[in-house]
């Protein structure tokens, strides 16, 4: 019988079991091929360069005997493997569940194969491993902001003071940069303390991040919701009334209230930015969408505390309605499309970050597929 052609692509820097686990899953479907990012294309897309170049990390997959053949994409970008999967026509694209996007998915449709994504289980008796925590070693989470993004911005806040709402987020997974994650500031917390946050007082620890990452001269101030989202554990509202730093920090540590977020939130990965990206074009900042922002995140607030899924949805979508209303850019015809696909299966949706690339966050009690689940720090 005829084996079916399996295709895979991606980085495969730093090759660990994880990804050996990865390649023997795919090999369960079919013969393997896969499709090799270039140096150029990963450091475009991650904005690092790789441990190892391409013919290095090509030379240790040909050699992985669940691998039928390899080679080095010739494209660029997310989908930089177009004109090699056309010429393979494989029976299947396997995907990671963080090696997702809507593009592929779609992509498969018009060319009728399959789309297969990875259980991502580990090998029997091994760690789960990831590159992200093979490359930097470090425990400092990544954060989100639930709701109330952009009020940490004094142009904002100077409207009509509110809060922003972050959870603190383990690494398990890879996230993309310039996602709406954090990922900058927690690359800035890095350079500082290597492997793990300090045991000191945490907003202490908040002003030093924020300091470093915003020296004086910068001319665009990340927000210290970022800062604080990283230092600060569990679930936090930031009050801000006009300046760079909040008048309160109110935290919550219960594992009842973060376990049950953690099982309600799901994380679809979007294409990334595309070049001359700019949130800060055609804004509308303004008290009255300030106002209907800063209410829309006190009630997220209320209806997490009270574990009312319908509440935390609603005001969740409210609370993205009111950041795009101020930034339209915020929104794109994917991100669109993307809500579109799945609303019928979700309370309650937001973008990551500011969009144009990361994630979008849907809230539901019911599993949506090709989404991924994160854990909060405790």
């Amino acid at each position: 019988m005829k084996q079916k052609k399996i295709f895979v692509s991606g980085c495969f820097d730093l090759l660990h079991s994880g990804h050996i686990a990865f390649f023997e899953e795919a090999a369960t479907y079919g013969d393997v091929y896969v499709g090799l990012g270039s140096d150029n294309t990963i450091f475009r897309l991650k904005n690092r360069r790789t441990v190892y170049n391409e013919n290095e990390r090509l030379y240790m997959l040909k050699s992985m005997k669940f691998i039928k053949d390899a080679w080095i994409n010739k494209g660029s970008g997310m989908i930089d493997f177009l004109d090699e999967i056309k010429q393979l026509k494989p029976d299947i694209l396997f995907v990671n569940e963080d090696g997702h996007t809507n593009d592929k998915k779609i992509l498969c449709k018009e060319l009728g194969i399959e789309y297969v994504k990875s259980k991502r289980i580990p090998k029997k008796t091994l760690p789960s491993r990831s590159s992200t925590d093979l490359r930097t070693k470090s425990t400092i989470p990544f954060r989100l902001d639930i709701a109330g993004g952009w009020l940490d911005q004094p142009y904002v806040s100077k409207h009509h003071p509110g809060p922003v709402i972050t959870i603190s987020i383990e690494p398990d997974f890879d996230f993309n940069d310039r996602s709406g994650m954090s990922s900058s500031t927690r690359k800035k917390a890095i350079e500082i303390w290597g492997y793990s946050l300090p045991n000191d007082d945490r907003e202490k620890l908040a002003k030093i991040l924020f300091s470093y990452e915003n020296p004086p001269g910068k001319k665009e101030i990340s927000g210290s919701q970022d800062s604080i989202g990283i230092v600060f554990p569990g679930l936090n509202m930031l009050h801000y009334n006009g300046e760079y730093w909040p008048d309160s920090i109110e935290s919550c540590l219960d594992e009842g209230t973060l376990a049950w977020i953690e099982e309600r939130l799901h994380f679809m990965p979007l294409s990334p930015r595309i070049s001359g990206y700019d949130v800060l074009a055609d804004t509308h900042i303004n008290p009255a969408n300030a106002k209907a922002l800063a209410e829309a995140t006190d009630a997220v607030w209320e209806a997490i505390m009270k574990k009312d899924i319908l509440g935390f949805g609603k005001q969740f979508c409210k609370s993205f309605e009111a950041q795009t209303a101020m930034f339209p850019n915020m929104l794109n015809d994917e991100v669109l499309k993307t809500i579109e696909e799945n609303k019928a299966s979700a309370l309650g949706w937001k973008l990551s970050g500011a969009g144009g690339g990361g994630y979008l966050v849907f809230v539901s009690e019911k599993e949506i597929p090709e989404t991924l689940k994160i854990r909060i720090q405790r």
